[in-house]
């Protein structure tokens, strides 16, 4: 039975009189690999894409039926993936496959205004979250302003492996759980934490906390 190629011996490999396709699992790109700079630039752009959508990598792998893990080795640039799982994924996202494969240029000076960016509320309402980057654009860095109300709790996923995270309280008193690790902060207090994890916040004031958290992923390799 035929199968699809990866999308590197499609990108790379020069068409044969006759194309024979194998069927392959997706491939791991290592540093010196020809395919590591596709590989690079699919990671980065889905990355992009779904945070455009506002969506985790739970979510992602749940709309397009590929797993989690599959798509944090994809943004990491650590596996090129295959034709089908690239089309699974665009299908999910509503792109075409080609908005994975386009170099993106470098972000210039970019202006947030108060009124233009997007706040989420929790299903409760009790915890607003404001990013406070550009997300159209490529990039290593996500900051987003928290909002808990009183007692209130934001439960977070676990990040892809390497990701790190900086949170400020501005003001309020609040724990930090990550993993089995549990911290309480003040007004002014921060942590740096490894988010690859399982991470939540908790407001144990009476009023409510106002939390600025910064998330740094890894570079993809190659």
């Amino acid at each position: 039975m035929l199968g699809e190629p990866s999308i590197a011996a499609t990108l790379n490999a020069a068409a044969p009189p006759t194309p024979v396709f194998r069927r392959s699992a997706p491939q791991t790109a290592t540093a010196g690999d020809p395919d590591a700079e596709i590989a690079q630039a699919v990671g980065t752009n889905l990355r992009r894409l779904r945070t455009q959508h506002q969506l985790s990598l739970d979510a992602l792998s749940r709309l397009s039926g590929v797993s989690r893990a599959m798509l944090g080795q994809v943004e990491l640039g650590r596996s090129v993936p295959s034709i089908t799982v690239l089309y699974k994924v665009a299908r999910a996202l509503e792109v075409p496959v080609t908005s994975f494969l386009g170099a993106q240029r470098e972000p210039g000076n970019v202006v947030l205004r108060a009124a233009e960016t997007r706040v989420e509320l929790s299903a409760r309402g009790q915890v607003s979250t404001r990013a406070l980057f550009a997300a159209h654009q490529p990039t290593r860095t996500e900051f987003f302003e928290l909002r808990l109300a009183r007692l209130a709790e934001e439960r977070l996923a676990a990040c892809p492996p390497g990701t790190r995270a900086n949170l400020v309280v501005v003001h309020g008193s609040i724990t930090v759980a990550v993993g089995d690790e549990e911290y309480t902060l003040a007004t002014g207090d921060a942590i740096q934490f490894t988010a690859d994890a399982a991470h939540r916040f908790r407001n144990l004031a009476d009023s409510d906390a106002l939390l600025y958290l910064v998330k740094t992923f890894p570079r993809a390799e190659g």
